[in-house]
């Protein structure tokens, strides 16, 4: 794995799409942000990040003041959108739900602030990294954790946290930046085209959902 070919993915309602195409992926507080704005996320984990501080090579940041993406996709927080509990207000379909897909060196090469970890950010065990350590990122990231289908082992507990290793960007993300879209099925692909993406930009993944 190189920086040249690693992608970030971040989850988001297909509703929400028509907004993301014209204003980027932006923080909750932008001047940016869609009133209308669909979440599927689990509030409570919403909550803790808005509050909780990590410590990054000296200085402490707030995880809430940055836009969470993983390096892979099928993640824990996935199954429970689609299937509902924890504190998601509703179980989502498939369909519903689009991995937007963003390209490392576009961020790299923007004028982007951003950290990463080696594991679900709100973990004690996630050790955090910055833009100086950013040619380590390859061997940072426990690529076999971030692709396995399954995160339960009995011969390795710390598998689901090293699964869900994040990258953090503090400023919107450009419309220009989105690479790509991953969607359920056909019936979704063609919502996507519908509000203007090109198809070539489409990929339609199913074993990327549960």
């Amino acid at each position: 794995m190189t920086l040249d070919n690693i992608h970030l993915y971040r989850m988001t309602h297909i509703g929400n799409i028509p907004h993301i195409m014209s204003c980027g992926i932006v923080h909750k507080s932008s001047p940016n942000a869609d009133p209308n704005y669909i979440a599927i996320g689990d509030q409570s984990l919403i909550d803790c990040r808005s509050n909780k501080t990590v410590a990054v090579t000296g200085k402490n940041i707030v995880l809430g003041d940055y836009i969470p993406f993983y390096f892979g996709v099928r993640m824990p927080m996935l199954y429970v959108i689609q299937h509902g509990g924890n504190f998601v207000a509703q179980a989502r379909s498939p369909q519903d739900i689009v991995y937007l897909v963003v390209s490392l060196q576009k961020i790299l090469q923007g004028n982007y602030t951003y950290y990463f970890s080696n594991g679900h950010a709100t973990d004690y065990l996630t050790e955090f990294f910055s833009a100086n350590d950013i040619d380590r990122l390859p061997k940072l990231i426990d690529w076999d954790a971030v692709l396995a289908q399954y995160w339960k082992r009995e011969d390795d507990i710390d598998l689901k946290r090293r699964k869900q290793a994040e990258f953090l960007i503090k400023e919107d993300i450009a419309p220009q930046d989105i690479v790509g879209y991953v969607c359920y099925n056909e019936a979704a692909r063609q919502q996507l085209m519908n509000y203007g993406i090109a198809q070539q930009n489409i990929r339609i993944c199913s074993t990327a959902y549960y």
